[in-house]
């Protein structure tokens, strides 16, 4: 029988490992668009055409997360996350070497987003695996470290390797970086208490033939895609990805497009760093209070919309001091919401299915994601200017919680009902007694 988890101990071991991991996935990813410029010099391409490169590692990340949940399940998430902190490394250094923009779509794209792929998922299940009633908390922590410290140091410390060793010598620091992936997955050690730290276990003397087992096992682990609420979810998340890829990728370039100084416009990304550290721990704290913890779903729907309403308002802001404000707070609300992604899932499919249900979330942000920066681009290109660019971004962030709130009205209303045909019922037959 499974046991009570530890809520602590060699958890927060798992916490730090998934915090560092973070850093070197989705970190360094927020990063690349500090390369844009660079780029386009370089290879004399447009920017729509140079905005794929983030779109392919975001994609492939997103793509091949339930490769990463299911390597996860059956081998081990300490072998699967050492493996993609290898794919990923080789990557980025092999970027470094390469001499047109398609072989940095290869090995940039395509080679280091299959690496990040298979670290995220199964480092962001293990803090699942270690926590329920801290959960929130736990998460909110090792999340940070993707749009909290990671992008706080990274951002301007890319920019000085840019200025200081070439474009070509910053990817090869940033791959000797990543490669700390592999000490990541090192941390993530099995739970004893458990017979299998990633998922269900199988029995191996239950099996059945090869092809049964196949089938019993695909019913047992994605059994939560028929959820009705699950579904709902997942409606809502396309939405979301759409419009949290396109801001970060074209803030820096927004801000150089005003006249501001290439370090300021690199600050703007610390800056967004920081907040997010606020917000993950912040409404992680939040969340995990007796009295709110059953509220996660309503705080996040409030941080996404808040997020959406600062995206409309970006046209208006035609400085740097005007866009300190909009970072603080965009940053703020998206480590929010970031943190809140695995406690909500966790809360629709349960911890035993949260490896899996994380990797059909990261798939589901895997076509937003590479459609996204590529139409803000080419927004960019035919208007002249970003105003459509981040309009879009946050109508789309508004519709994502408008689903969620919709959905949630409409089942309170369902329970409202039903719960007046129960007394309506009951009255009938004490009625009838009498």
């Amino acid at each position: 029988m499974a046991k009570t988890l530890p809520e602590g101990g060699w958890g927060w071991m798992i916490v730090a490992a998934c915090f560092l991991a973070t850093i070197c996935i989705r970190a360094v990813t927020r990063c690349v668009s500090i390369f844009f410029v660079e780029f386009q010099l370089h290879f004399e391409k447009d920017y729509s055409t140079t905005a794929w490169i983030h779109s392919m590692i975001d994609c492939i990340t997103m793509v091949c997360a339930p490769l990463g949940g299911l390597l996860g399940n059956h081998l081990s998430c300490r072998a699967t996350v050492i493996l993609g902190g290898v794919l990923s490394s080789a990557g980025l250094i092999l970027s470094s070497f390469t001499s047109s923009l398609e072989q940095l779509y290869i090995c940039m794209g395509l080679l280091t987003g299959l690496g990040f792929a298979l670290s995220y998922t199964p480092a962001i299940a293990m803090v699942g695996k270690y926590f329920n009633e801290r959960k929130a908390l736990a998460y909110g922590i090792a999340m940070s470290g993707s749009n909290g410290i990671g992008t706080f140091i990274l951002a301007p410390a890319v920019q000085l390797f840019i200025e200081h060793y070439s474009w070509r010598g910053a990817l090869l620091m940033l791959g000797g970086f990543v490669s700390n992936l592999c000490v990541c997955g090192a941390l993530m050690r099995t739970q004893e208490l458990k017979p299998c730290e990633c998922g269900t276990a199988i029995k191996p003397e239950t099996k059945p033939a090869f092809t049964s087992w196949i089938c019993f096992r695909s019913r047992e682990e994605f059994g939560f895609l028929f959820l009705p609420t699950f579904l709902i979810l997942a409606v809502s998340f396309l939405f979301l990805a759409y419009g949290c890829s396109a801001p970060v990728v074209h803030l820096v370039p927004y801000a150089l497009s005003l006249g501001v100084a290439h370090q300021q416009a690199a600050f703007l990304m610390s800056i967004f760093g920081v907040s997010g550290i606020v917000g993950n721990i912040t409404f992680g704290w939040i969340t995990d209070r007796k009295c709110l913890r059953r509220y996660g779903m309503l705080n996040y729907m409030i941080a996404v919309g808040m997020e959406g309403l600062c995206c409309m308002f970006v046209p208006l802001l035609r400085s740097f001091s005007l866009l300190v404000p909009f970072t603080v707070l965009y940053g703020y609300f998206d480590g929010a919401y970031v943190a809140l992604i695995p406690v909500i899932t966790s809360d629709v499919v349960g911890s035993t299915h949260l490896t899996s249900a994380l990797g059909v979330v990261h798939f589901l942000h895997a076509i937003p994601y590479l459609v996204s920066p590529p139409i803000g681009g080419l927004l960019v290109d035919r208007t002249g200017n970003y105003n459509a660019t981040f309009l879009l971004s946050g109508v789309s962030f508004i519709f994502s919680a408008m689903v969620l709130a919709a959905a949630v009205l409409l089942r309170c209303h369902q329970g409202s009902k039903s719960h007046t045909a129960a007394n309506s019922n009951s009255n009938n037959i004490n009625a009838a007694a009498t």
